[in-house]
């Protein structure tokens, strides 16, 4: 049996190993029926861990078993374990990503049983929307997962969940959509008929992190290590549960961050070696930077400090990603026009595993183009429920033209593309921070003019904390106006109405407008 790098971080009896292996390989054959290796498996052990399923998961692969035939026999080879597969409940602190993931999953399964208690009650369409706001906040709780959580298990060898798991995340997220849909076309029976498959997704999922995922991450993830998985994740937002508090030491790491990005890294450079390092590399490349002029870089066409291209990379009403020649991710813009979740735990990752499993190909033939020169750019458009998006793939070329990576900008084009005719004359009042607001102003437009709003309306009412979801706000955004979110919250919009307007002339009171 082969090492493979995610050994390393176990304690493995390998012998038991090779027992667990061989069965799994001959279910995968055919040589055992679902029976004949679930009593094999009860005669053979007592139990066994989610580690040491794990690492046999990850083995697999070295045995020719792809990613394809994993997801489809996935659930019957746990099914094969389920008697002897145990995991230890450990008690993890408020804050702990972990703990954060659990307590998700556990609100989750709580408004599943609402959504089974409502398919024996009377049918009330804006009961089931509400039922379904809520359950389409699953979508965060993957999004964590996958741009936190699955980078560091990739660190440690462990990359079967991104290759796997994403499929099963993308069935849930697909199940509820669908049936969303049918609700939203007013197909009452079909809606109801659909509840099963939504119900048995979202519990399958949910198990096979509890009884996998989750006691496999804290036998390779260290403490430090979730410290700095935590500070990212506010950034993408959580599951129907407040924000946690903070988890390890919040000033902790922070100067290894850039050596974390490179898998190849073992020890993280400290600030002065860091400049050093830097100025190094700009002044090989023919840029300098000295105290004389402020520290100013001299890019291609002027000088521009760092701070200064920071501050346009998050001012750019795009969103940008760069990912090199040998495939990894190296940057994305911190900008606040994000189209999907983003966070820092996506650097030093190779792009195959930031695509769920049926975008892969699509994005190694992009890759694949630009490196042989046969393409410069693709380009895709994506109508996300009243939210239009268009995304670009450019081929980075240096001035000899060699392959040096692919630039992907996003950018929500919805008022763009609703644009006509033409606009010589100077004209604000679309953006006017003087332009009234009234039951029909749709709530995106007022919060990308005060963005201040967002948090002053979580503040009123419990129940429009979901507007600082990144995600639930992407969509309702565009379409939610004051009058539906009045209505949601219990209030009388013309109240709302007041209470924002004193509060938008409170704070240009205090900038002295």
């Amino acid at each position: 049996m082969d090492d493979i790098p995610m050994k390393q971080h176990l304690d493995l009896d390998m012998e038991k190993m090779a027992q667990i292996l061989e069965i799994k390989r001959k279910v995968f054959r055919k040589e055992l029926s679902l029976e004949e290796a679930r009593e094999l498996v009860n005669r053979t052990f007592d139990r066994i861990t989610a580690e040491e399923f794990a690492y046999g998961e990850q083995q697999m692969l070295e045995y020719g078993i792809t990613d394809e035939a994993m997801i489809e026999e996935m659930d019957d080879i746990i099914d094969v374990f389920r008697d002897v597969l145990v995991h230890d409940e450990s008690q993890l602190p408020e804050g702990h990503p972990i703990r954060t993931y659990q307590r998700e999953a556990d609100a989750l399964q709580a408004l599943l049983e609402r959504i089974e208690a409502a398919t024996a009650d009377r049918f009330v369409k804006n009961e089931w929307l509400e039922l379904y706001d809520r359950l389409q906040e699953i979508n965060v709780h993957f999004a964590r997962k996958q741009n936190q959580l699955f980078p560091v298990l990739e660190r440690k060898g462990f990359d079967r969940p991104s290759k796997v798991m994403w499929t099963f995340d993308n069935r849930v997220r697909d199940s509820i959509r669908d049936a969303h849909r049918l609700l939203e076309r007013d197909e009452d029976e079909e809606f109801l008929a659909a509840q099963e498959t939504v119900l048995f997704l979202v519990r399958d999922i949910l198990e096979k992190e509890r009884e996998v995922l989750y006691p496999t991450s804290l036998k390779l993830i260290t403490n430090d290590e979730f410290a700095k998985m935590r500070r990212g994740d506010d950034e993408i937002g959580y599951c129907l549960i407040d924000p946690p508090p903070p988890f390890g030491d919040p000033a902790a790491n922070d100067g290894d961050d850039a050596a974390a990005g490179d898998p190849a890294a073992d020890t993280p450079l400290s600030p002065t070696a860091l400049i050093e390092d830097l100025q190094a590399v700009l002044q090989r490349h023919g840029m300098t930077t000295n105290k004389e002029d402020g520290g100013e870089l001299d890019v291609s066409t002027g000088k521009l400090t760092l701070d200064r291209i920071n501050l346009l990379f998050k001012h750019m009403p795009v969103d940008l990603s760069y990912v090199d020649e040998n495939d990894i991710v190296r940057f994305y813009s911190d900008t606040k026009h994000h189209v999907f979740p983003r966070s820092p735990g996506v650097i030093g990752r190779e792009v195959q595993n930031c695509h769920p499993k049926g975008s892969v190909e699509t994005v190694q033939e992009i890759i694949n183009a630009f490196r042989a020169g046969r393409r410069d750019r693709a380009e895709f458009w994506l109508d996300m429920g009243g939210t239009f998006v268009y995304i670009l793939y450019t081929a980075v070329r240096d001035e000899n033209g060699t392959y040096r990576g692919v630039l992907e900008m996003m950018q929500d084009v919805t008022h763009i593309r609703g644009l006509s005719g033409s606009q010589r004359l100077l004209n604000w009042s679309e953006g006017d921070t003087d332009a009234p607001i009234g039951p029909d102003s749709v709530i995106g437009p007022i919060v990308e003019r005060y963005p201040f709003i967002r948090d002053y309306l979580a503040s009123l009412n419990s129940k429009f904390k979901k507007l600082k979801n990144p995600i639930l706000f992407k969509t309702m955004g565009r379409i939610a106006t004051l009058s539906m979110i009045a209505e949601r919250g219990g209030m009388e919009v013309g109240k709302l109405i007041e209470l924002l307007s004193q509060e938008i002339e409170r704070r240009r009171q205090e900038r002295g407008d």
